[in-house]
């Protein structure tokens, strides 16, 4: 077949997809219709996790799923939109990894909301100024975000989604690399990627700011510098990315919660999460453990963090296989309660990844 008839069938075929999706957005909007009438939030984790796991076994290729999903996150991004007009809280600022965990997870047409801290992305989803909010939660090098951990225990907000980021670090300037004198990042990252500094820029000073996105503000504009961040932070203040991928260790993940006031219905694949603290008396945290292993419940993590209300009394962080609906977390939850000072249950959300 010649090149101009395959086009013409390319053609065909993009009119055909765009009445579909088409068709598929009128449908979006009588379900906004139906969720409005009946009090439910316009976004549905468990709905989400249900139509990116069909269309990956839908698919017989010659696109693999992680291309699909990537088609299918910005037409859900379309739906959501139409539904209303969604806006998502993140800790800016502009292409900071937060930026990023939240565009792969609400798509890029849905309005977002830069704020200074993780405290203040809380602020604004409790007074509904935003709609949802995405926090980090964890590092698999550096250990937990402990103000994410503390803002958990007194703010009104429900865990509906987990967001899990694969963290790339990447040298970007506007000068050649063997002109670079000074390289900016946030001090963890610097730490992330010491090993390559060292052989490749030894020369070069290393400084310390608040963040990869204020790095490459201050790249873009002092000669003879560099900074370490994200290739959206290159993008969107015009740097060049001299290398990629400079992380001393190739399995650098970062995990964040969507926070918001609605909850996330079962999937059959969830986690819930939930927080307690325990009496002062020898063995209270096995105590507490005990319902989960008469229940069979498989517990994922546990963190510790000081209350701050009194020395040496600690809340505990804990992530459980299974939904808080589901009989047997129910009852193991139910047992807990009855034994710790006190229990709050953060939110039950799909695995998804």
């Amino acid at each position: 077949m010649s090149l101009k008839k395959l086009r013409s069938k390319i053609d065909s075929l993009d009119k055909q997809i765009i009445q579909l999706l088409n068709m598929r957005a009128k449908v979006t909007l009588d379900v906004a219709k139906v969720k409005y009438k009946s009090g439910k939030s316009i976004y549905a984790p468990e709905r989400e996790r249900e139509v990116l796991r069909k269309i990956s076994t839908l698919s017989k290729g010659p696109l693999g799923s992680k291309a699909l999903e990537a088609v299918y996150r910005e037409i859900m991004s379309s739906s959501l939109a139409l539904e209303k007009p969604l806006k998502i809280a993140y800790m800016g600022p502009e292409a900071s990894f937060s930026n990023l965990a939240a565009l792969k997870r609400f798509g890029s047409q849905v309005d977002y909301l830069a704020c200074g801290s993780i405290p203040d992305v809380f602020l604004e989803v409790e007074r509904d100024t935003a709609d949802y909010g995405v926090v980090p939660v964890e590092n698999s090098i550096e250990g937990a975000v402990t103000h994410t951990l503390d803002m958990l225990v007194d703010a009104d907000l429900k865990i509906c989604s987990q967001i899990i980021l694969d963290v790339a670090h990447n040298l970007l300037s506007n000068c050649p690399k063997n002109k670079i004198k000074r390289v900016y990042s946030n001090p963890q990252v610097l730490g992330q990627c010491r090993i390559w500094l060292q052989e490749n820029l030894p020369h070069a000073e290393q400084i310390e700011v608040s963040s990869t996105t204020r790095a490459a503000q201050i790249a873009a504009k002092e000669k003879n510098s560099a900074a370490i961040a994200s290739l959206l932070a290159g993008e969107v203040y015009k740097l060049n990315a001299l290398a990629r991928d400079i992380e001393d260790s190739p399995h650098n993940i970062t995990r964040f919660f969507v926070v918001g006031k609605t909850d996330a219905g079962k999937t059959g694949h969830d986690k819930t999460s939930i927080l307690f603290s325990i009496k002062d008396k020898v063995g209270a945290l096995h105590g507490m453990l005990l319902p989960f292993k008469k229940y069979k419940i498989n517990l994922t993590k546990i963190e510790s963090r000081p209350s701050k209300k009194k020395a040496w009394d600690y809340y505990f962080f804990v992530d459980i296989e299974g939904h808080k609906q589901e009989p047997r977390v129910q009852k193991a939850l139910q047992e807990l309660e009855s034994k710790c000072k006190f229990l709050k249950i953060l939110g039950s959300y799909p695995v998804g990844e």
